[in-house]
């Protein structure tokens, strides 16, 4: 049932949104905030402080931030106040467009993302329009700053959303770079799933000491809406598991991992051999055949998306009924970012692991290292 707008005013007013950001929420079907919502916003709001969030893949990361950068903006002053850095240009694309649509009824606030893949000129035309908040990939804002384009030391804000994603990436050495760039009086906000030590070192060498740190769900690895399954079957059997689960979830959208290109593009031609309509990306992909890939799957065109670990990072799609694991992550904490795909926004979903029985141990040690129990599929 769709709330009316009041139901939303209760419940987000109290944190300090505006009537105007409340109404930009109801666009996005956001009608009750999330415990990372409740915890960030009326801090952020009211306080210039630094700020860590830590909180699983899906609570509203982005809008606990969002909102409090939209509020805090001079609309009179047209340099860049805001700054978003995110690990790629998929979900850098989704958090602009989500202040976009937050500042539908506000003031006119002016958002610009840049990324690779696209043509920096391009970029640097957008750039020299006014611009309130820019979202940026670390490797492109430090192609941009050195071109002059963009100056980091006028910034209010700087968020680094997904934290421990980029430092995956191998972003540590650009976010050192940008960090030091900017203002003493820049406060900095850094939202992430998990605490890997890189991250530890960031805070000490850039962060307040009395910067306020907000946990969610803590000693909690996972969102507890996700349930963790697994299959056992021999190797070579392995596509027919996959098949045999495809058919009893047909009109279930979902994503299958792999570890390489190599046995993404395998998977895709046997499962097309077999009717299936399936999309896949992969590092080889360009990014006009990417870009196609993706709005077929979002649009419900598609409901199997293949991908590697490194080509869905940044993946924000609504609705996707489970993860499935056709091969094992080379890390245990892919494991983490692979399962986070599904039961986002308040939703169930399933992360299946389909394994040989030689893997047996590994998903023993997944269950060890991050605390969860893996249930038999039936």
């Amino acid at each position: 049932m769709k709330l009316h707008i009041l139901d939303i005013l209760a419940s987000f007013k109290s944190l300090g949104v505006t009537n105007q950001v409340i109404q930009g929420l109801e666009g996005l079907s956001i009608f009750e905030p999330t415990e990372i919502q409740v915890q960030s916003i009326p801090r952020l709001i009211k306080s210039r402080i630094d700020f860590i969030g830590i909180a699983h893949t899906g609570t509203g990361k982005t809008a606990a931030y969002s909102i409090p950068i939209i509020q805090n903006i001079d609309f009179t002053e047209p340099k860049i106040q805001a700054l978003i850095l995110c690990p790629t240009r998929e979900l850098g694309k989704q958090i602009a467009k989500q202040i976009f649509k937050l500042t539908k009824y506000t003031e006119k606030i002016f958002v610009e993302a840049v990324y690779g893949g696209e043509k920096i000129e391009a970029q640097i035309s957008s750039l020299r329009r006014k611009t309130h908040i820019l979202v940026a990939t670390p490797g492109r804002l430090l192609d941009l700053q050195r071109r002059k384009v963009v100056d980091l030391r006028q910034l209010n804000t700087v968020v680094l959303d997904e934290a421990d994603e980029m430092l995956s990436f191998g972003f540590k050495k650009d976010l050192d770079l940008i960090l030091e760039q900017t203002s003493r009086a820049c406060n900095i906000w850094l939202f992430s799933a998990t605490m890997p030590k890189e991250i530890i070192q960031i805070i000490n060498n850039y962060m307040d000491p009395e910067a306020v740190k907000v946990e969610v769900n803590k000693g909690q690895k996972f969102n507890p809406d996700i349930a963790h399954q697994y299959a056992i079957c021999d190797q070579d059997l392995k596509i027919e598991a996959l098949i045999f689960f495809l058919k009893s979830h047909k009109k279930e959208r979902g994503i299958i991992f792999c570890k390489t290109k190599r046995a993404t593009k395998q998977l895709q031609d046997q499962l097309t051999a077999r009717n299936y309509q399936v999309g896949c990306i992969h590092g080889d992909l360009k990014q006009i055949e990417r870009n196609k890939v993706m709005r077929a799957f979002k649009g419900d065109k598609l409901k199997v998306l293949i991908a590697t670990d490194i080509s869905a990072r940044g993946i924000d799609v609504d609705n996707l009924a489970y993860v499935f694991h056709y091969q094992l992550p080379d890390q245990v904490e892919y494991y983490i970012h692979r399962s986070g795909r599904t039961a986002r926004a308040g939703k169930k979903g399933v992360s299946i692991l389909l394994i040989a029985p030689k893997e047996a141990k590994y998903m023993k040690l997944i269950s060890k290292q991050l605390h969860i129990e893996f249930k038999q599929l039936q």
